[in-house]
């Protein structure tokens, strides 16, 4: 099976960074797709970034493309969401999640495992 287990979440002002981590453990191999996804309350969870392989294809929600970078470090079986210009409406929380397939990378249903999540807030 899989773990991951995300962290780097916290307290942010509008305008400002964090760098999310999730760290995987088990049996994920180097060419699996991750996907970050996020959740606010009463709200269903979206879809946010997801990267193929490290270097590889990559793929953002409108809602946060040229703001949010996914990328990974297969070596340290971490996949990373460095996320910039941070907004209000990014207050959520995130979660990692990995898959095992050839299907998509862009729907919840597309994954097979998933992290327990971190908290992101975006204060005004």
């Amino acid at each position: 099976q899989v773990q991951l287990v995300e962290s780097g979440g916290g307290l942010v002002q509008a305008g400002g960074s964090l760098r999310l981590s999730c760290a995987a453990s088990g049996r994920t191999v180097s060419s699996n797709p991750m996907g970050w996804f996020r959740q606010a309350p009463g709200k269903e969870r979206e879809f946010v970034a997801a990267i193929t392989w490290s270097g590889g294809p990559t793929y953002y929600a409108v809602s946060v493309k040229g703001r949010f970078t996914i990328s990974r470090d297969n070596a340290k079986n971490t996949v990373y969401l460095q996320m910039n210009s941070l907004k209000p409406e990014d207050t959520a929380v995130y979660y990692c999640a990995a898959k095992f397939g050839l299907s998509g990378v862009t729907t919840a249903n597309d994954y097979n495992f998933w992290g327990q999540g971190t908290q992101v807030t975006v204060s005004s």
